[in-house]
């Protein structure tokens, strides 16, 4: 069926009213990802003070004995993972990126594996992949809401870490790039890995006055690592969403071109459906005319 001049109208408003919306929801990833790169950023000096903290306390007591005291070494027997995804769609492959770098690395693991996951798309990702679920968490809306999540993702890890002493806990989300793109990474929570303890221990107290550890070392220390885990969750979290926000900013730059490019062609179809009509009317004039004149 060919165009007319009315439903090229009709078009062309379609594809206006639909660019004003992508551009919308370009300029809303744009500040996300610029607010949740920020709070990356303010919790950098928090979680060198419980570096400092942790370092203090590993070189008072060591490393070994203090953490398998907390159960927090041995034996793997089983793997926890938690995997960040997104409730919302409009992210390109961000979901699939994440869920395949984590099915991918969870296979070669011993031990029966529980997985939690932060978004309903990743969580169905997992779950067509044949992946134990024990547990799912909606996406934060914002920074504010980060924190409330981290902590029931501790409360979880907890009772999990309770019922099998020996597992060990691994993080899989989305990095941000400074290109603008993202990439799958990994990290692994607990055990806590010991050149990373030893590291910590050789790092020198910023002051001459030498720290005092209150309340023993063994509480203390494992206040400070529940520190150090509410510190990696929030940091994975906060980049997972910025990374959504990019894949999201993406692909609405590619619907905007693409809109672009049907306005344009809609533009040229309406000039041609014009120009065709002024043709028509001259050629009735030209053909009145001779018939007038012979």
């Amino acid at each position: 069926m060919s165009d007319t001049a009315a439903s090229l109208r009709r078009k062309t408003a379609g594809a206006e009213d639909l660019q004003s919306v992508v551009r919308t929801m370009k300029a809303l990833a744009a500040s996300s990802i610029t607010q949740y790169e920020q709070s990356v950023s303010a919790l950098a000096h928090y979680s060198r003070t419980v570096s400092l903290g942790l370092g203090a306390c590993l070189r008072e007591h060591g490393p070994a004995t203090s953490l398998e005291a907390d159960g927090y070494a041995g034996a793997e027997h089983a793997t926890g993972a938690l995997v960040f995804g997104s409730d919302q769609g409009l992210v390109g492959r961000f979901n699939d990126v994440v869920a395949d770098h984590a099915i991918a690395a969870l296979a070669s693991l011993p031990g029966e594996t529980s997985v939690w996951a932060v978004g309903e798309r990743v969580q169905a990702r997992l779950t067509d992949a044949g992946l134990r679920l024990a547990g799912g968490f909606p996406v934060p809306n914002s920074v504010q809401a980060i924190a409330p999540l981290v902590g029931q993702v501790q409360l979880a890890m907890e009772t999990y870490l309770k019922q099998s002493t020996s597992a060990a806990i691994y993080v899989f989300h989305n990095h941000p790039r400074s290109d603008g793109t993202y990439e799958p990474v990994s990290q692994r929570l607990l055990p806590l890995d010991t050149s990373w303890q030893q590291r910590l221990a050789e790092v020198p107290w910023p002051s001459s006055t030498r720290p005092e550890i209150l309340g023993g070392g063994t509480d203390a220390l494992r206040a400070l690592v529940r520190e150090h885990l509410f510190i990696s969750l929030f940091q994975a979290c906060a980049e997972s969403l910025a990374s959504e926000n990019a894949s999201r900013l993406a692909a609405m730059e590619r619907a905007d071109r693409n809109i672009d490019e049907l306005l344009r062609d809609l533009e040229s179809t309406s000039h041609r459906l014009r120009q065709a009509s002024i043709d028509a009317e001259l050629f009735e004039v030209v053909a009145a005319y001779e018939s007038l004149t012979k």
